[in-house]
This record gives structure tokens, sequence and C-alpha cells, in this order.
């Protein structure tokens, strides 16, 4: 991972471009489009860009495992749903314990001396039905308003007021509990993690790296925060059975502790593809016929609450961009540094082999590469004896990209 930065070098135009980047197709950007004009069905996603997994679990039969989860489920359940479910329980219990008052009304006769003042009747006041369910309102709620009164001639009153109160008392903890926790849900946090539209594969340290950039909106921090990515794809094992939606997982530094972020800044997440790597053997070709899906978590706590806050994206085999690079969004300002997120998902062609990771390896124990590809120099603006280039020979083969990065000199960009 790496912290991009913008030292404000102005880039100039080249006068002219390479003989092999003239002779090599320019790398199309929606490369959407070129799969697409090549026949190239679109594939169903496994995971949103939002994170929402396209996953419906059908032909469930033991629905009774989800009432056994009973708070789970109601947390889970969307707003409208919970909140019917809390309006409901409270005036199903309501109903039910006033019921009772008003049976108990009616088996003792209270029903039928509401004229006599020297009957004692179980609740005072009590005239019906309508009176019963206020007198179950007011004693579960604990309001109170003293018309209504339970008398001490009634112990089967009493027996039931103490388990009303009891059962209140539950199902206040229950579903208090259940609403605190879905309004405290880290989801919406979320929302203000960015995830980088496309991934590139480019050379880093002369190495071919598969690259992605993540960022946070908020002045608040993810503690903790830590990345992981994985390869969704179609795998056919040696005896012949077939996994549609096999899982391998893409190192992003889990070994050397570069997975573990401090996002206070953009960071650009760096995947080093080598021997174990699941695109060792992936040239620039093989990426346009392939069919895959790269699916990346970040994870960390929200530093207000305490809470694990997970984050989700992943990008179709269309929405990696080969030899390109991410525009620098970090600038130095007078005390401070800025952020500018109008580049956040911009990218830029840069000389990349086209060839896989595998053969590079290959040829640079060989020697068979020719050294280094010059790059436009911000002093002359002209690639380094070009014109030589064109009548003596011809640039190494295996290098796509167009245009170049400025830089103070003359930069070498090793391949």
């Amino acid at each position: 991972m790496n912290q991009d930065m913008d030292i404000g070098v102005t880039s100039r135009e080249p006068k002219k471009i390479p003989k092999q980047a003239r002779d090599d197709v320019p790398i199309a950007t929606d490369r959407t489009r070129l799969i697409s004009s090549e026949g190239k069905k679109p594939r169903q996603r496994y995971m949103e860009k939002s994170g929402k997994c396209n996953v419906h679990h059908g032909n469930v039969q033991e629905t009774y495992r989800y009432l056994s989860d009973l708070f789970t489920t109601l947390v889970d359940l969307k707003w409208r749903f919970n909140l019917l479910v809390f309006t409901m329980v409270y005036t199903i219990t309501w109903l039910f314990f006033g019921f009772i008052w008003w049976l108990i009304a009616y088996i003792r006769g209270d029903l039928d001396h509401l004229e006599d003042e020297n009957w004692i009747p179980c609740v005072e006041n009590l005239s019906g039905f309508v009176s019963a369910f206020l007198f179950s309102i007011e004693t579960e709620t604990t309001i109170g308003y003293g018309h209504r009164v339970i008398t001490e001639k009634c112990p089967e009153g009493i027996v039931l007021l103490l388990v009303q109160a009891i059962l209140g008392s539950i199902v206040n903890a229950f579903m208090v509990g259940c609403m605190f926790v879905k309004i405290s849900q880290p989801k919406k946090r979320a929302e203000t993690l960015m995830f980088s539209n496309n991934a590139v594969i480019s050379m880093r340290d002369e190495k071919l790296c598969l690259m992605f950039r993540v960022g946070d909106l908020r002045n608040s921090h993810i503690v903790e925060a830590s990345i992981r990515a994985k390869l969704i794809k179609s795998k056919q094992t040696k005896e012949g059975e077939f996994i549609p939606l096999n899982q391998t997982d893409i190192n992003v530094g889990f070994d050397t502790g570069d997975d573990r972020l401090f996002l206070v800044s953009p960071l650009i997440i760096s995947h080093e593809i080598n021997e174990k790597s699941p695109f060792w053997e992936m040239s620039r070709t093989q990426l346009e016929k392939e069919e895959f899906e790269i699916v990346v978590i970040l994870e960390g706590m929200v530093e207000a609450t305490g809470m694990t806050c997970q984050a989700r994206s992943s990008y179709m085999d269309t929405e990696v961009l080969w030899g390109h690079r991410f525009t620098p969004v970090l600038t130095l300002e007078k005390d401070f540094y800025e952020v500018d997120y109008n580049s956040f998902h911009s990218t830029y062609e840069t000389y990349t082999p086209v060839c896989c990771a595998k053969e590079l390896a290959q040829s640079r124990r060989e020697g068979q590469l020719l050294g280094h590809l010059p790059i436009l120099g911000q002093d002359t603006g002209t690639a380094r004896g070009e014109e030589e280039e064109e009548e003596e020979g011809e640039e190494p083969a295996g290098l796509s990209g167009a245009n170049g990065t400025a830089g103070e000199g003359k930069e070498e960009v090793p391949v």
C-alpha cells in the first residue's frame, strides 16, 4: 500500500510517441466496450459495487432456525418490518393482559356490582374490557393515573400484577435492546469508505502489481483497519469436479503487515503478482478473455462507538485496467495535506509489459530484456534519442501504454 502524492510537477505533452507505443494497440479505458465488441457476454456479478451480495437462498426447509436466533432475525429485518413487530408485540401484550384483567372481574362478578358501594372489586373503577385494556397499559408502562387501582382483597389480581410487571420488563429489555442495536449498527459508516471504480495492473519496483485505491471521507478514523481480497473464479479440478464460484486468497500484504491500514488519506493497495499469485500466468491478452471477479473487504472499528464496520466492493474482469496507474490525489499545502477526491477514480496509461509476470521473470533470468525504456523528460519534453530509435531499431517488444509521466530530468522505468 502506498500514499500517492502530487509534488507539483507539471507534465508536458510529448512531441512524438516512441515507435513501439505507436505500433502497439492503445489501451481502451472503457474495456467494457472492448470486451463486448468481441462478443463476450457480461457475467453476473457475485457482489455489487455497493457491497451487496447477489446470492438468494431458496428452498430453505428448516425455517425454524431463524426463530432459534430471534434477536438476530429481528435486527436483520428492514425498518418497516421492525417497527411493525415492535408495535405488534406491545399491542398484543397489552390486549392479552387486558383480557385477563377483564376475565378476573367477570368471574368475580365485579361487573354485576358496579353500582354497589359495599362491594369490593378486584380493580376499582374497572367497568368493562376497554377499562381493563387501559389498566393493562397503565400497569405495564407504569403510567399510574390513579383512577383504576387493584385492591388487597384480590389475591389472583396481585399474582397477575407480578406476572405482568415481570413479563413487561422482559419485553421492554428485548424490544428496546433490539431497536438500540439496529440504530447503532455501523452499516452507514461504510457509506463514507470509498473504493476506486477500477483496479489497475502496472509495474511497481520492477514487478507487475495489481492495485486498487481505498479512502475514507470522514475526519473520524477507522481504528485497526485491515484489508483483504479474494478472487472469485470458476475452477475445474483434476478429477473433473467443477466449482462455479471458487474463492482464492489474494495476498495484499498479510504476510508483511501491509494489510493493516492507517486510513487517514487515500491509500493504494498493491498485490505483487508472483509465483503464488493467481495472476502469475495471466497476460494482457488473457485478461481480456478471462472471467473472474475480485472481491475486496475493508474492516475496522468505528472510532466513535467501537463497533466493527465492514465495507465491501468488487472488480469484474472488465474493470481491471492493464497498463494504468492511479492519478495522485494528495498535495502539500501550507501547514496541511489536501486530498482531491475529484481524481480519486482517475487513472493514466503507463508503459507496462503486455506479457504475463511468469514470462517477464523468465525473460529477466535469461537476459532477453533490452535494458530500460526511456520516459519523456520534463526538461526537453521528448524521448531520449527518439530519432535514433526510429532509424536504428525498434523498441523492446511486450510493452503497452502511450503516455509517460513527467519528472525531474530524464526518468527510466525498468521492465
